[in-house]
């Protein structure tokens, strides 16, 4: 897709999976909502490109014993292979968010995928 005419800032990425991103704003302020709208995104994006070159996204590990303490989570205990998924929720430039997020530090190559909740 060309970018529209109104474009003064464009913005593109790639995926180590060959995922284009490519982002058009108008104004600095939205770039910026776009940016960050990318970034709450990001794993959300990563995953659907993996569902879409044939390869599944690792399933979360489920677990019958309480989360602990630190997690703020309901008591279905969400798990991945880095430990207990904390729920999280917030607002980006798309609209409120939640779901159980990996306790990978930011940046891991194997972060495990966001578990989403609707």
């Amino acid at each position: 897709m060309a970018a529209p005419e109104s474009t003064k800032f464009q913005v593109n990425f790639k995926s180590p999976d060959g995922t284009l991103i490519n982002l058009y704003a108008t104004n600095k302020e939205e770039l910026e909502a776009l940016l960050t709208a990318a970034q709450d995104f990001s794993t959300l994006i990563a995953s659907v490109s993996q569902s879409f070159s044939g390869a599944a996204p690792a399933a979360p590990v489920r677990t019958n014993s309480a989360p602990s303490a630190a997690v703020a989570s309901p008591a279905d205990g969400h798990v991945c292979k880095h430990g207990p998924m904390p729920f999280r929720e917030g607002v980006s430039a798309k609209g409120p968010w939640k779901g159980y997020m990996c306790g990978a530090p930011k940046g891991a190559t194997d972060k495990c995928p966001t578990i989403w909740v609707r």
